[in-house]
């Protein structure tokens, strides 16, 4: 007999399996032993009282019944047939490689342009970034195999559940190698060291079903023929004919401005700025989990999520890396922007995570003239200007979280996870004034919420700027094609319809799911 049961129980009665199979059997009203199996289905933390309780959701079988229902279900991809059409996908990130995977599950043939490089040397040319404080405008934290996402964690929770299956994308991940442990925990992670090995395997999967996959390839311009897009032409002059799927994620400016001279209609979008708060993980673990001592044996690395708002704008946490690090994330010379990663055990002894105000293109008037590239030359000036304010360089400036909300500058500094270093500086002058204030605000009301939160133990790092494209590419809700261009699909955080990993899979997968029956309707 199978049973689906609920339980909240302690951190240790849910770590140990001889307690929780005891705790089972005391729900059923059974012996342990009359127990055959049981399977977590969903586990979720909940800190919310003085107690931290752990909620499961559980299968049993007991009885004449041995066997439970698996988590996973491993999907059969098939080599695609010469007469397959084409698709060019723009950007190998999670909404260009999901894409992939769906066009060969659909009988579309896939042809990915990644104007970075595979994810192996990738890696090398990020590590490099710390070692020699230099970023390579083809290979880094933005561009290459993966995206933006492969070295930042690899956060797959998701509020996107109305845009599509995300349990396709988790299964998915777990089937090119990420951990089953993905389909069952509320908040879900890979991990920035495990993320390569898995994207490395799907770009394998779609290479040996007959897709392409091609490195060092940057899209330079659309083809279009009597107002539809037929191809793609890359920056050797070489052409690849489909129907076209920008995939090019959120810091691809300059393929921005190249489509938008050749008049694909674009949007201006609301982005948020900040920067990167970084706490010691045990002061964290103690006021997530009211316990002074920490999380213990039992817990995962605390996380937080804030929210509120200031002078009609919200100010919130964003991509919070639990026993993370700051990296350098610039896309190109001459700018300073940071993210944060957190590797699959979340074991470092710091916490980081992006503070930003949301922003319209209407709160900076003097870039009005810009028009629907407003805001993405606002993102672009800022970083610069944090990069020659710090000399020149990718050491980041960084001052103390209760020094910047009371105007001082830190006479000192405390240890930081970011590699290539810090300075001492005052974000009250390197920050517009309607973003500091804000920030400082948001602040204050975040210590008040969490006592123990605003300390001076805790710095911020800047510039956080890259949370999302400061435009967006308008497209019909139910084809996906764009406004005014057939054939040309908008997708993911580039385009403006997505936030992570997952959000910007769903919205690469429904995009072919349109294009596929486009041509069935044909």
């Amino acid at each position: 007999m199978q049973h689906d049961i609920i339980l909240q129980t302690d951190p240790r009665t849910a770590g140990e399996p001889r307690e929780l199979r005891k705790r089972i059997a005391k729900e059923l009203k059974i012996h342990p032993e009359e127990i055959n199996d049981y399977r977590i289905w969903k586990r979720s933390v909940d800190a919310r009282g003085s107690k931290v309780k752990i909620n499961l959701s559980i299968k049993i079988a007991t009885g004449d019944d041995y066997r439970l229902p698996t988590l996973f279900s491993p999907k059969e991809f098939h080599s695609l047939d010469s007469t397959a059409p084409s698709m060019i996908i723009v950007g190998a990130g999670p909404a260009g490689l999901f894409a992939a995977l769906k066009c060969i599950d659909s009988g579309i043939r896939p042809i990915l342009l990644e104007r970075g490089k595979d994810v192996d040397s990738r890696r090398k040319d990020i590590a490099d970034i710390s070692r020699k404080k230099e970023i390579n405008p083809a290979s880094n934290y933005c561009y290459g195999e993966g995206g933006a996402g492969a070295f930042s964690d690899g956060k797959l929770y998701t509020r996107s559940k109305k845009r599509g299956d995300n349990e396709e994308v988790l299964q998915l991940l777990v089937q090119f190698g990420a951990s089953p442990d993905i389909l069952v925990d509320a908040h879900p992670h890979i991990g920035s060291d495990r993320l390569p090995r898995i994207i490395k395997a799907i770009r394998e999967e779609i290479i040996s079903c007959g897709g392409k996959v091609l490195f060092s390839t940057k899209a330079e311009k659309i083809i279009f023929e009597k107002g539809c897009a037929v191809g793609v032409i890359d920056s050797d002059g070489n052409e690849y004919r489909g129907a076209v799927m920008l995939a090019n994620g959120h810091s691809a400016r300059d393929f921005i401005k190249r489509i938008y001279s050749q008049g694909v209609k674009m949007e201006a979008k609301g982005i948020a700025i900040g920067v990167r708060l970084e706490h010691p993980q045990q002061l964290i673990d103690s006021i997530q989990y009211h316990n002074p001592s920490g999380r213990g044996k039992y817990l995962p690395a605390a996380e937080y999520s804030f929210v509120t708002q200031s002078g009609g704008r919200g100010v919130y946490s964003f991509c919070m890396c639990p026993g993370g690090v700051i990296v350098p994330a610039g896309s190109g010379e001459g700018e300073l922007v940071v993210n944060g990663m957190s590797a699959s055990a979340r074991a470092g002894d710091k916490s980081n995570s992006g503070m930003v105000v949301e922003i319209h293109p209407e709160d900076f008037p003097e870039y009005a003239e810009k028009g629907e590239l407003a805001l993405l030359t606002f993102q672009e000036n800022l970083e610069k200007d944090f990069f020659e304010k710090s000399g020149g360089s990718i050491n980041a400036p960084a001052q103390r979280m209760v020094d910047f909300i009371e105007g001082r500058k830190s006479v000192s500094l405390p240890k930081t996870s970011y590699a290539p270093g810090i300075h001492s500086d005052d974000f009250s002058s390197l920050l517009p004034p309607f973003i500091s204030e804000r920030l400082k605000d948001g602040f204050r009301q975040f210590g008040k919420k969490r006592k123990g939160f605003l300390t001076n133990d805790a710095i911020l790092v800047g510039l956080e700027s890259r949370t999302s494209s400061p435009v967006r590419l308008p497209r019909d809700r139910d084809t996906y094609e764009h406004v005014e261009i057939e054939n040309l699909y908008p997708v993911g955080e580039g385009a403006g319809y997505a936030g992570g990993i997952v959000s910007a899979a769903i919205d690469g997968m429904n995009a072919v799911k349109a294009y596929k029956k486009k041509l069935e309707n044909i």
